[in-house]
Formats: structure tokens, C-alpha cells, sequence
């Protein structure tokens, strides 16, 4: 067991900004800085698939160098930034943390990676994932777990376990990850850091190797809500490029976290939350005792209900498992990554490519997908999922009537052991509490509260409605600045 997170927390990505503006710090010594931290924790954290030190110090300088001749790229210009290893980076590996994709390399900039390189932001490494982003602990990556900062004998969540350990153990000032059915929030909320899944639609998705596309969507993942609300107006907003991508005016977030104040706002805690087998005492606590919090500063508790909870688990990995059947078919050692040497013919390559390739989790999710939308099934598990999925839907909008955010766990219990979910379905309804936001395309944040007895950090979970980034962006800030309800511990 190692804490590698009882170190002061470095600078946010504001806070960076800052000091480069005020001419006391560079970007040279920013990444300096954190590449020093990173040949210290990272051998242990195992957080970084990938660090290039002299292209890291390359970019730093080159954005040095336009700040003193009075010609940088704006305010973050220089800011370093790390990046889950299944978003496009012109030049770049992109291996999803697969070995079907070593020695791959990526031939574009991801819009959000454009976003950010506009910007001036300094690209620091490539986090570990599982596997296609299928799994939540990363302990399903083709080269290697990651650890939790906090215990290192426990997971940092899933499948951006990386881009959440990284930031956690000051290795990063802040990463982008994706979520599909938590993948965002549940490491933040292990790691005890901030995770934002915005509303599908408000982050374009081209470049991001995609899982199940009707679910995926990219976030930050940062140390304070000021740090995911900047960010997620730097990447969010239209993109042609991507059918799904929502046409929407510019968002200032960053701005709206100023004098926030939480008085009248109304807070939802779905009678079905708190019902969970499982669900562990101090997350109990924790949520009753945020709710506690909102109540004394204004808020209105009120109680609404989410009925078709308890089928969300189930829902998600008939949908979530056939679009990653469709989408992955297209992985077959002819045009990407690597292919079987030992292939005798053009059907065998696929066979043998395929089953090298591919590890356990992202097999078993491929089988099922296919299975469900074989002949004879389609109508029976697809089809009847999709209208669940409409149920689900139709419960947030509902509960949204009579609520302007929802308050609830981000998972059953804090982070689990290394090797303690040995069935897959025990994994799988740890995610009963982020799966229904995916499914009706909400968003919602995982901010830390505290600490629990174990010293693993204590997260909520606050569900907005469909463009409701405002919203729960404003209780967030209030909640991580003003009103935490219980001891922040170290982070």
C-alpha cells in the first residue's frame, strides 16, 4: 500500500494559466514540473501508457517563445494537458490500450484535440484505459493496471483510470477521458477528483474511437469544477464533422461559477438510489449528509422517482454491447494495428488477427453484442432494450419537472481491491448509478465530498437535464468550495 496523494495538490489548469500570465512561471518549467513528478510516482501509479519528454519540452517551448514575442495563442497557451489513449492525436499512437492497435498511428487531430491544440495547450502523455474503454477498474488494459493514488492496492476506477490517477497523483494538471456508462465519473469519484460527462451531443466525438457511439462522450477530468467548466467550453460546441454533434451557441461556464449560491435551487434524491443492494453505509452518509448541506444553504430536498433504475444495468449491455460489436468489426489486422504473422489466408488473418488482439473483456462484450442482434434475437433483446432505453428517458423527464438537478452516489461503495470483482456481472452493477445518464443522454459530475473510514475519498454524483451544465457546474462549485459536508482529507 502507497498514498501518493498526501503531497499538496499542484496548480489547477487556471492557476497555470495564471502564473504564466503574470510571468511567474513558463511552460518549460510547468512541464519540467510535472515530468519530475511523474519519473517519481508514475513506475508505481502506472497511470501513463505513453510520455515523450523531448516532444512535450518541444511544444512547452515553442509556446514559451510565441508568450515572448507578444504573439500567444491565448490564455492557456503552454498549459500542459494529458490525454486518454483512445482520442486521436495527429502523429501519435492511439492503441485504446489494445494490442490489436500497437503500432498505430493516428493521421488526425480528434476535433477536441484541434480545440485544444488551438489554444496553445500542451499535450503530456497518453493515459492508461481498459481496453476499448471497456471495463471499470483499467485493470483491462493490454499492457498493464493502474493503481489508485490513494491505496495503491485498490483500482482508480474505469476505463479512464489513467486520466484519473494521473491528475489525482499531481501528474497532470487535468486529462480528458470518456464516458459511455461512467467511465468519466466513476474513476473521478475513486480518485477523488472532478469528473464532468457532458450532455450527448454538447462534445463532438470525431476521433474518439468509438465504443457504442450512441453512449460515448468526452470529458474532463480536473482537480476543482472551475478546471472542467473552462475546459468543457474550450472543447464543446458544434462540429460538422460529427452528425451528432449539437448545433449550439458558445458557452461561457467558466464565467457562471462566479458568487454562486445554491438558495432555491431544487434538489431531487431518487427514492431508488438510496434502495441499491449494495450500497455501502459511508456513500449512504455521504449523500444524505450533501444533501444535508444543500437543505442549510436554501436548497428544496424534494423526492422523485426513477423507476426503471434497476433495469438500467441490464439495458446498457444489450445496447452498449452491440454497437461495440458494430463498431469493432472494422478491427481486423487488414487496414489497422497489427496483424496475425502466422495467418495462412485472407479469413484466417481476420480469425487469428482478431483473437490475438483482443483481450478477454472486449471479447465477451463483442460475443454478447453479436447475439443480440442475430437473426431471431434482434426483436427479443435489441429491439425491447431500446424501448427501456425510451422508459428511462421519459423517468429523467419527468423527475426534471418537479427538480433542477439530482443528487445521488456516483457508485455502490468507495474504490474496490485489485482483483476483487473476479465475476464480470459484479463489475457491471457497480455501475448502476451513472448507466441511466448515458442511456438518456444527461449530464452529470462526480465531485469528491471527503473520506471515508478505509482513506479512499467519498464522491456524489449530481445529474443535470439534457443541457443542464449550468446547473449542476453551479452545485458543484458550491458544494466543493462552500458547502462539503464532510472532512476533503489530502486531495
Amino acid at each position: 500500500m502507497a498514498n501518493f496523494v498526501a503531497k499538496p495538490a499542484p496548480a489547477t489548469l487556471h492557476a497555470a494559466a495564471d502564473a504564466l500570465a503574470a510571468g511567474t512561471t513558463s511552460s518549460r518549467q510547468l512541464a519540467h514540473d510535472l515530468l519530475e513528478r511523474y519519473r517519481v510516482v508514475d513506475g508505481t501509479i502506472h497511470g501513463f501508457l505513453r510520455v515523450d519528454e523531448a516532444a512535450i519540452l518541444a511544444q512547452a517551448d515553442a509556446a514559451d517563445a510565441r508568450r515572448a514575442a507578444g504573439k500567444a495563442l491565448g490564455r492557456f497557451d503552454g498549459v500542459p494537458i494529458a490525454i486518454k489513449d483512445n482520442i486521436s492525436i495527429d502523429g501519435q499512437p492511439c492503441t485504446c490500450a489494445s494490442k490489436l492497435l500497437e503500432g498505430y498511428t493516428a493521421a488526425y487531430d480528434a476535433t477536441v484535440i484541434a480545440r485544444l491544440r488551438e489554444a496553445g495547450f500542451v499535450f503530456f502523455g497518453q493515459t492508461n484505459m481498459d481496453e476499448f474503454a471497456m471495463g471499470s477498474s483499467t485493470e483491462h488494459s493490454a499492457w498493464f493496471p493502474t493503481c489508485n493514488p490513494w491505496n495503491t492496492d485498490c483500482v482508480p476506477g474505469g476505463s479512464s483510470g489513467g486520466s484519473a490517477a494521473v491528475v489525482a497523483s499531481g501528474q497532470a494538471l487535468g486529462a480528458l477521458g470518456s464516458d459511455t456508462g461512467g467511465s468519466i465519473r466513476q474513476p473521478a469519484g475513486f480518485c477523488g477528483i472532478v469528473g464532468l460527462k457532458p450532455t450527448y451531443g454538447r462534445v463532438s466525438r470525431f476521433g474518439l474511437v468509438a465504443f457504442a457511439s450512441s453512449l460515448d462522450q468526452i470529458g474532463p477530468l480536473t482537480h476543482d469544477v472551475r478546471d472542467a467548466a473552462l475546459l468543457l467550453d474550450l472543447i464543446g460546441g458544434h462540429d460538422p464533422n460529427d452528425s451528432t454533434s449539437l448545433d449550439l451557441p458558445a458557452t461561457d461556464f467558466e464565467a457562471a461559477l462566479g458568487n454562486v449560491d445554491v438558495k432555491g435551487l431544487r434538489i431531487g434524491l431518487p427514492r431508488e438510489y438510496m434502495e441499491v443492494e449494495g450500497l455501502s453505509d459511508e456513500v449512504r452518509q455521504a449523500v444524505e449528509q450533501t444533501r444535508d448541506a444543500f437543505a442549510k444553504a436554501g436548497a428544496t430536498i424534494v423526492e422523485v422517482s426513477l423507476p426503471r433504475t434497476k433495469y438500467a444495468v441490464a439495458t446498457y449491455y444489450v445496447i452498449a454491447t452491440a454497437e461495440a460489436s458494430s463498431n469493432l468489426a472494422r478491427f481486423d489486422g487488414i487496414r489497422y494495428g497489427r496483424r496475425a504473422k502466422d495467418a495462412t489466408n485472407l479469413l484466417d488473418t481476420y480469425f487469428k488477427s482478431r483473437e490475438q488482439g483482443f483481450g478477454d473483456e472486449v471479447k465477451r462484450r463483442i460475443l454478447l453484442g453479436t447475439y443480440v442482434l442475430s437473426s431471431g434475437y434482434y426483436d427479443a433483446y435489441y429491439l425491447r432494450a431500446q424501448k427501456v432505453r425510451t422508459l428511462i428517458r421519459q423517468d429523467f423527464r419527468a423527475a426534471f419537472e418537479q427538480c433542477d438537478a439530482i443528487l445521488g452516489p456516483v457508485a455502490p461503495t468507495t474504490a474496490f481491491r485489485s482483483g476483487e470483482f473476479t465475476d464480470p456481472l459484479q463489475m457491471y452493477l457497480a455501475d448502476i448509478y451513472t448507466i441511466p445518464v448515458n442511456l438518456a443522454g444527461n449530464c452529470a459530475i462526480s465531485v469528491p465530498v471527503g473520506v471515508a473510514s478505509s482513506g479512499l475519498p467519498l464522491s456524489v454524483q449530481l445529474i443535470g437535464d439534457a443541457l443542464g451544465e449550468s446547473t449542476i457546474l453551479r452545485a458543484a462549485q458550491w458544494l466543493t468550495t462552500t458547502g462539503s459536508p464532510m472532512p476533503a482529507g489530502d486531495a
